[in-house]
């Protein structure tokens, strides 16, 4: 995808909402919108706009957890495993 192609001034977002938010939810690719020649902001269909946050969240995940491994912050597999067993037994008492 080429976001230069897909530029346009705030007068022609005026003229052509209607248009303009079909082919973002057709095509599924952002459009910049210019005020004075200046990028003020993006539009987005709602389907790629949910994706993108699910993946920011999936990545602050990702970044919290190499923290705690940087920060010695783990647990085996094996202490975790047991852990859950003896939760389970206790749960069935």
């Amino acid at each position: 995808m080429r976001l230069s192609t897909r530029i346009r001034p705030i007068s022609y977002l005026k003229a052509n909402a209607a248009e303009i938010l079909s082919d973002i939810a057709e095509n599924r690719q952002p459009m910049v919108i210019t005020q004075n020649g200046e990028a003020k902001a993006v539009l987005q269909d709602v389907a790629s706009f949910d994706q993108a946050q699910e993946t920011l969240a999936m990545l602050k995940l990702l970044a919290l957890g190499q923290q705690d491994i940087e920060a010695g912050r783990t647990r085996s597999a094996r202490d975790v495993a047991g852990r859950l067993r003896a939760k389970a037994r206790r749960g069935n008492d």
